[in-house]
């Protein structure tokens, strides 16, 4: 007999499905399985990934949902056709408008409103009075497109309760269906399956009782298994197929319209795209427009009418036109570089005069796919540009894109583990052990460095179902920036939710379900640095009178590319990491494209690819360029030989194996999805046999296939770097010319980049950029320039209010407004004139934020905040002044406190602001280390190659880039700078608790010099976090504060003194675990 199961659930039912939709179809491929109705739980959230599993598989999708009712039982649901798809996404939406984030309310009123066209299942589990309400409403809502499941739910009176619920049914005139309601692909998911009934209900399994499934049948079964389990049920069985058959509603109906808004009236869309190109290309080109490029924008302007495109590049340069209107800095980026008419209409900043584009990267005929244009905004501006989009287009034809949570290695542990029962220590340890985002478990041996038994049931049942649970979907959350735009409703189309952020709204599907259906998503992004050049711009102009913005920052200028070959670009953009820093000596830029390349060749793809290293050898003469013939040559000439970019690659297969413009592309999404599909094969002997026809030898055609296969998904289109490299040079340039400007402006873009406040302010003063504490008479919120006595050319930074931790903007904002006539000249002034909490005065006294101006240690003014008490009221005020002077007690005593040691001073600096202005917290423990035979960092960095030395600091930074092949990389600091640390796999695994764990670590090892760039390659890692305990019983001996920067969290935990408040603890915060009243905890930052 033909099956269909029509009640299954996926794991986009967050945390009630167990399986996805791939384990889904392939297992009922493998059981003769004809169709699955996909019904998660009132969401059409994961239905994309279910149509491309039925591709994939042949297996067809019935398209549904599972409707859960506040006034009755839930139904499945499942359209006919088109128009009743839309009424489904249109009801859907009405639930999730009322409910509120992740919430749908429906009542079975709703469900009669839109019921045309669908079919109904109603799910039942009693044959009781309410089941005979629902089945007569049922009858009246669907007629004959109304069913009731007959499911076994394996309890002693099944069938008797199935007979029941069959006579009910036929009473009532609806018909009975055979559904498995499916939670997961096979028996051994039951498991995970009660696991995430416990992490959703937030209880362990000893005390999830029947929340849970109270029997393991719910998995997929052969048409021949559900025969047997229903033998009475012939009829019920065949309807599963013929509601199958009606269904005949496939997502690939859906067919997608372009919004018309940005259509100059009386226009089409085409006419309109071509009359503002040429209305814009004087803009760019004054002159008039060079041949060459005018030949480019032809030859786009005809492949973007052939492929009806032009609503897309009008819609976005809409957007652009308006944000540009309002002052806010914007730049296009990704593949759309590759446009000349991106570039014209100011999309774009790569000129085709200039560049090499290649449009086919971003445009193909053979691709057929809609293009996607990333256009980076100012991060605190872009919701502005976000409002815009919703007041033009409407909230009925705009949305973002949803993205998809889901389980990492942490959090699954962590999960996992509470649903078990595991101890909260044992749970921590276990997650400690464990890099971020990495996909392995933890192994028995670091089970016992943490004192764990690995043989121990419930341990090893966790580690074996958080395995399984990782990459399972948690939650949807909100796109950055990915609006899906449409000409009519787009709630015809996918159900839309609010987000949780005021005036905004999300679709249930992610990029990847928009791109498989080829719907246009416009990518409105926030880049920090737009931020940071947009502000840096204004300071330059309000305190040293010169105007310059992105477009006429000086090009070329060599006193930029000196620093940057210095790798002297901490804060600026793309440039700034460890990695970088340490090839741009190597690759020594000195032109714009020589810095292009820099962005582009330190990515997984050129050194998965063995293109790195060539390249460096033939870039310092160390080896010879030979091209086989001028075309290979021409293609790739700039990048000696090298194809470090994605163009490159696309040119080689054209020029060299005569790939059409089309194809390259198909070999590029290959080559970035091979690893899961294999799909880089089919394109092998043709780019192979096509060189070795056009003159190439059979080893050189096969080693430019495997560089281009390793390149893979990573490398970077030559557009995307351009454009990235224009931002990294300005930012660069800002720096060199005015490190003021860019100390503060960065500072005040916060957060974003690489780097914390602390070591932006230290690299700052190594400029000669003075910078001045905060103070509660001169500080603003942001930061500010003051001029410099004796030097009008430079100005200091003054520290802002922003860096007060605990301290509101709108507090900061009464304070600045409080002082405009006159300065504080008291705590108590401040507090009566400004009107502030009280607490927030505490937050300032303990920035030290009264000390600049009113000369008060941190003890003092917290004193003085403990005197202050209300006004008495008017009538009062004899009688209180009669106290004061007749009872001694109300007298204020002249109390001298003992102020804080100078170490004690530094914790307080960074729990409260993040930096310290005063001597770096190593230079305190130096005398110590000292006598231990440990180095500073800089005598280590200085230090000759193969030297073996041991140096100690603070921990900054731990990497484990994808391709280092599980090599961590490390920055530490001490008062002498920072100092990289190389920590090979093994001595990871081996000492995972000090690398994860430490806040202060010591590093034996020998130094690698290459040129000018140095690291300690470690051989032994000590834990030194216990050293910093004693840091509050320092005094220092020395004239002037010299503080460094380093990245320091949040607060000192656990002081006793009522006026040191612990601030709140997160869960990235790496800390010493002990009871010290002052204890520094170094806030590391982590990338992969």
């Amino acid at each position: 007999m033909r099956y269909a199961e029509l009640q299954v659930t996926s794991h986009f039912s967050f945390l009630r499905g167990a399986s996805s939709a791939d384990e889904l179809f392939a297992t009922a491929k493998a059981l003769g399985i004809e169709a699955l109705g996909i019904v998660d739980r009132n969401s059409l959230a994961g239905i994309v990934r279910a149509l491309e599993a039925s591709r994939a598989t042949g297996v067809r999708l019935v398209v549904g949902c599972r409707l859960d009712l506040q006034d009755g039982m839930s139904i499945l649901v499942y359209p006919t056709d088109r128009a009743a798809y839309s009424r489904l996404t249109r009801l859907l939406t009405l639930g999730k408008g009322r409910g509120g984030k992740a919430n749908c309310i429906l009542y079975l009123d709703d469900v009669a409103i839109y019921a045309e066209g669908l079919i109904g299942i109603l799910v039942p589990d009693l044959p009781d009075e309410t089941c005979a309400v629902q089945l007569r409403k049922m009858a009246e809502m669907f007629g004959d497109r109304g069913y009731v499941a007959l499911s076994l739910r394996r309890r002693p009176n099944d069938q008797m309760r199935l007979h029941e619920l069959s006579n009910m049914a036929t009473r009532f005139k609806v018909k009975t269906v055979v559904t498995n309601d499916v939670l997961f692909h096979e028996p051994s998911r039951r498991q995970l399956q009660d696991v995430v009934t416990c992490i959703r209900t937030r209880t362990t399994i000893d005390g999830v009782g029947f929340e849970r499934e109270r029997h393991a049948d719910r998995f997929l079964k052969p048409s021949e298994e559900m025969q047997r389990l229903f033998p009475r049920y012939p009829e019920a069985l065949a309807r599963t197929m013929e509601i199958a058959d009606r269904c005949r509603f496939s997502l690939e109906e859906l067919t997608y319209q372009y919004p018309e808004e940005a259509i100059v009236p009386g226009k089409d869309a085409q006419s309109s795209l071509e009359h503002y190109v040429w209305e814009c290309a004087p803009t760019r080109y004054p002159e008039g427009l060079p041949d060459s490029v005018l030949k480019i924008i032809r030859h786009e302007l005809d492949l973007i009418r052939a492929m009806k495109y032009a609503p897309y590049f009008l819609t976005v340069f809409s957007i652009v036109r308006y944000a540009r209107s309002q002052g806010i800095l914007c730049q296009g980026r990704g593949s759309a570089a590759n446009s000349a008419v991106c570039y014209i209409l100011g999309i774009t900043s790569i000129d085709p005069e200039t560049n090499d584009l290649l449009f086919e990267r971003f445009v193909s005929q053979e691709r057929d796919e809609p293009p996607d244009i990333d256009v980076d905004f100012e991060h605190e501006r872009r919701e502005e540009v976000i409002q815009w989009i919703y007041k033009t287009y409407t909230h009925q034809k705009a949305a973002l894109c949803a993205t998809v949570t889901r389980y990492r290695a942490k959090g699954a542990i962590r999960d996992v583990g509470k649903a078990l029962g595991l101890p909260e220590d044992m749970i921590k340890a276990l997650s400690s052990g464990m890099w971020s985002w990495s996909a392995d478990m933890v192994g028995d041996r670091n089970l016992r460095d943490l004192n764990l038994n690995p043989d121990d049931r419930r341990l090893a049942l966790t580690l074996k179902l958080a395995q399984q649970l990782m990459g399972a979907p948690r939650h949807l959350g909100q796109h950055p920036g990915g609006f899906v735009l449409t000409h009519d409703r787009l709630d015809d189309l996918v159900p839309i939710e609010p987000a949780s952020m005021a005036d905004r709204q999300v679709i249930e599907w992610d990029k990847d379900d928009v791109e498989a259906l080829k719907f246009m998503k416009v990518d409105v992004l926030a880049l920090g640095m737009l931020t940071c050049m947009a502000k840096a711009f204004k300071l330059i102009e309000e305190h040293k009178g010169e105007t310059i913005d992105l477009a006429n920052i000086e090009q070329e200028d060599s006193a930029t590319y000196a620093m940057i070959r210095k790798a002297d670009t901490l804060g600026t953009f793309q440039i700034e990491s460890r990695a970088q820093m340490a090839m741009l000596p190597r690759l020594k830029p000195r032109t714009f494209y020589d810095l292009v390349i820099q962005v582009a060749i330190v990515r997984p793809g050129p050194i998965q690819g063995d293109m790195v290293h060539p390249y460096l050898r033939r870039r310092e003469g160390k080896e010879p360029v030979v091209y086989p013939t001028p075309e290979l040559e021409a293609v790739l000439g700039k990048t000696l030989g090298v194809p470090l970019f994605q163009e490159s690659a696309m040119k080689v297969a054209m020029v060299c194996a005569g790939f059409t413009g089309g194809e390259a592309d198909q070999l590029r999404k290959s080559m970035a999805t091979f690893k899961f599909t294999g799909g880089v094969s089919r394109f092998k002997d043709k780019l192979v046999s096509g060189m070795v026809k056009n003159g190439y030898s059979p080893d050189f055609a096969e080693k430019t296939f495997s560089q281009l296969e390793g390149f893979g998904s990573y490398g970077f289109p030559e557009s995307h770097a351009a454009s990235f490299a224009l931002i990294a040079y300005a930012s660069s340039f800002v720096k060199c010319h005015y490190a003021d400007a860019f100390c503060a402006a960065l500072i005040n873009s916060q957060p974003m980049g690489f780097y914390a406040v602390a070591q932006i302010v230290g690299d700052a003063r190594n400029h000669g950029v003075e910078i001045r504490p905060v103070c509660i008479n001169r500080s603003r919120w942001d930061c500010t320039l003051e001029p410099v006595v004796g030097d009008e050319r430079r100005h200091a930074v003054r520290l802002g209010m922003r860096l007060v931790r605990g301290l509101a903007a709108v507090d900061a904002a009464r304070i600045v407004a409080a002082r405009a006539d006159q300065p504080f000249d008291s705590v108590d002034d401040m507090w009566r004139r400004c009107g502030v909490p009280a607490a927030s005065v505490v937050e300032l006294a303990e920035a030290d934020a009264f000390l600049p101006s009113l000369e008060l240690q941190r003890r003092d003014a917290l004193w003085a905040i403990k005197a202050l008490r209300d006004e008495p009221l008017p009538l009062f005020v004899a009688a209180a002044e009669r106290e004061i002077k007749t009872i001694a007690e109300q007298q204020e005593p002249d109390v001298k406190l003992r102020q804080m040691t100078d170490g004690h001073n530094v914790i307080q600096d960074y729990s409260h602001t993040g930096l310290t202005l005063r001597e770096h917290p190593i230079a305190f423990l130096r005398k110590d280390l000292a006598a231990r035979s440990i180095v500073t960092c800089g005598e280590a960095m200085s230090a000759r190659d193969g030297r073996w030395l041991m140096t100690a600091g603070l921990v900054l930074v731990r990497q484990m880039p994808g391709s280092a092949k599980g090599v961590m990389f490390l920055t530490i600091e001490d008062e002498t700078g920072p100092a990289n640390v190389v920590v090979w796999p093994k001595l990871f695994e081996r000492r995972r608790r000090v690398v994860l764990g430490s806040s202060m670590m010591a590093i034996n090892g020998r130094i690698q010099r290459e040129g000018e760039v140095v690291h300690l390659i470690a051989q032994q890692l000590f834990d030194l976090s216990g050293d910093l305990s004693a840091l509050a019983d320092r005094d220092g001996e020395f004239k002037l504060p010299t503080g460094r920067g380093d990245e320091i969290a949040h607060g000192a935990p656990g002081s006793p003194d009522s006026r040191d408040r612990a601030p709140e603890v997160k869960p990235r915060d790496i800390f010493v675990p002990d009871l010290h009243i002052d204890t520094l905890k170094v806030k590391a930052r982590n990338f992969h």
